[in-house]
Order: structure tokens, then C-alpha cells, then sequence
């Protein structure tokens, strides 16, 4: 062997899996995972989404089975994303205490105890109109979103939610929610704030999941522009001097920077959001045979997770901890 050959050989520690597994740098668990879930009024419903393979929008004894499937599988928690009956200009459906979201918290707190159950604050699905908040003159109406936001939280952490999650982007909402929460009575309920929501192209699928495509212009207007990290920064600091418990970035495969950046700089708790364009990719390139497809899922949930997220919201969930079981 040459003597300029340098003695330390990385090749020596990827010879077997029992050697990469040993010195692995990045760890993923099934507890760091966050099942979404689509919830509608009925029972017995299974209405497969066309645009996300496995996907289901579910009445609340359908939701059961998905969740005790997930559950079993050593999932942290779920999601929950509600599909009213009836849409109207305020989203009154969205506090209703006996809707589907509602429903289901209840349902998953009884039958599901080991799963944490977080449930979306947002306008968009119960609007019939489809944007994140009342409209004026065409255009979200900030202030006047906040009390119909607080107003949802509040109906949620009644049935029994286990977090709160506004996802609609409006200034000054967590103050909102967490000076509700904390007047009602429901101090300790944690606030997830989607802090740092860029204004997207993967969100497509997720629209069709949620019926909560708009109707008319786009939401530009109060999601984030892909092109600004600093303001993420600033965005995420603020929710924090409002209340927020937890921060999250959305999407996460194209922001890894972004959530990089938050753990770094910030050090809270921090969710990312694998969203619905990032999954219907994967599934798509897999079942045309272009990759292997859990290699792919398992690769881009560990850059999420290197990057610094410590909980990962993914439609892999359930799929990813069974994958992990076997490798372990």
C-alpha cells in the first residue's frame, strides 16, 4: 500500500448493515411520525382520492381502522382534516361540536389512547368559497378570521384534542387561539403552529383530499413566498412570542434549508409537513417502475428528519414504520 494512501478508510464501517446501523448518524422512529387523516360525517365510507394512491377521505368508524392500524404500527399520532356537510362564506361548520373533526377526537381519545390526536385549524375546508378565511372585497379579511379561528380551536380542544394546529397563516392568529384557549379553561392544550406555509405547488392532491380547492384567485396573498427564508425565520419567531408550543414548516422536501435553519437558529420543536405533492410523486415514479418506491420514502423522510425536524407529518406513516420495523 502506498504510504500516501491515507489510513483512515470510510469504506471499512459500510461493509455490512450490521456496521452502517451501528455508526448511523440519524435515527427515524415510528413515534416521530404524524398520520394525516380526512374526515367526513357518515358511516361506512371509504372514498379513495384519485390523486393520492392509499389515501382515503373516511367517515369517523373508518377513520378507526386506519388509526388503530396506525397505532399498532408505534405511530406518534394523526392529523385531523374535516369535510362538512355544509360550506358557507364564514366556515360556520368548523365549530360545530358535533362535526366529523369533532367526531373523531372524541372517537380516537376513546378508542386510540396512545396516539396523539392534532387537529387542522383552518377556514379553507368549510369555506364554500374555499380560501383560509372570511372574504372582503374579494380578499382575506385578516382580523376578522381570527375570532372564527379561535372559535374553531376552542370547539376542538372541548371534544378533547390533544393539539391544536392552525395552518391558515393569518397575523396574530396563535394570540388568538391561545388567549381562547387559556380563557376557556384549556391552558394546557399545546398550540402547532404551521409558522412557515409557503404558497406551494405540491399542495394539489391535498386540495382534492380536502375539497378545499379556492374558488377563485390564489393564496399568495397570505402564504409564504418560496423565494424568502428570512422572513420564515421571522415568522416562526413571532408565532413563538404568541404562544406557539410547537413550530412547523411546510412542505418539507423542497425546504430543508428552511427547517434546517429554524432547528439551528431557533431550537424549538419543530414539525415538517411531507406534503401531499412530495407522497403523490413518490407513489407515481414508483408504480412506473422508476425507483424503488420504499427506498425513495425512506430516503426522503431521513433527510427530513437530518435536517432537524423532531416530528414528521407524512401520508408514509403507517407504511414507514413497518418499514423500519423490518429493517430493525
Amino acid at each position: 500500500m502506498s504510504s500516501a494512501f491515507p489510513d483512515y478508510r470510510a469504506r471499512r464501517l459500510r461493509r455490512t448493515e450490521a456496521l452502517r446501523r451501528l455508526v448511523r448518524e440519524t435515527h427515524l422512529q415510528p413515534s416521530q411520525l404524524v398520520l394525516p387523516l380526512f374526515v367526513r360525517a357518515g358511516s361506512g365510507i371509504r372514498q379513495p382520492v384519485g390523486s393520492m394512491p392509499g389515501v382515503c377521505q373516511t367517515s369517523v368508524d373508518e377513520m378507526l381502522r386506519d388509526a388503530r392500524a396506525a397505532e399498532a404500527a408505534g405511530i406518534g399520532g394523526v392529523l385531523l382534516f374535516g369535510i362538512p356537510e355544509v360550506k358557507d362564506a364564514t366556515g360556520s361548520s368548523a365549530w360545530d361540536d358535533q362535526g366529523p373533526v369533532q367526531d373523531a377526537v372524541r372517537a380516537l381519545k376513546r378508542e386510540c389512547p396512545r396516539l396523539v390526536v392534532i387537529t387542522d385549524v383552518c377556514m379553507c375546508e368549510y369555506t364554500d368559497h374555499g380560501h383560509c378565511g372570511v372574504l372582503q372585497d374579494g380578499d382575506v379579511d385578516n382580523d376578522a378570521t381570527l375570532e372564527l379561528l379561535a372559535r374553531e380551536a376552542l370547539s376542538h380542544a372541548r371534544a378533547g384534542a390533544d393539539v391544536v394546529a392552525p395552518s391558515d397563516m393569518m397575523d396574530g392568529r396563535v394570540r388568538a387561539i391561545r388567549v381562547a384557549l387559556d380563557q376557556a379553561a384549556f391552558g394546557n392544550t399545546p398550540i402547532l403552529s404551521y409558522s412557515a406555509k409557503f404558497a406551494s405547488s405540491y399542495y394539489g392532491p391535498f386540495r382534492e383530499a380536502a375539497e378545499s380547492t379556492p374558488q377563485s384567485g390564489d393564496r399568495r396573498g397570505y402564504q409564504m413566498d418560496a423565494a424568502n427564508a428570512d422572513e420564515a425565520l421571522r415568522e416562526i419567531r413571532l408565532d413563538i412570542e404568541e404562544g406557539a408550543d410547537m413550530v412547523m414548516v411546510k412542505p418539507a422536501g423542497p425546504y430543508l434549508d428552511i427547517i434546517q435553519r429554524v432547528k439551528s437558529e431557533i431550537g424549538y420543536p419543530l414539525a415538517a409537513y411531507q406534503v401531499s405533492g412530495e407522497f403523490a410523486m413518490i407513489k407515481a415514479a414508483a408504480e412506473r417502475g422508476w425507483i424503488d418506491g420504499e427506498r425513495a420514502m425512506m430516503e426522503s423522510l431521513l433527510a427530513i428528519r437530518r435536517a432537524g425536524a423532531d416530528v414528521i407529518v407524512t401520508y408514509f406513516a403507517v407504511d414507514a414504520a413497518k418499514a423500519i420495523a423490518r429493517a430493525n
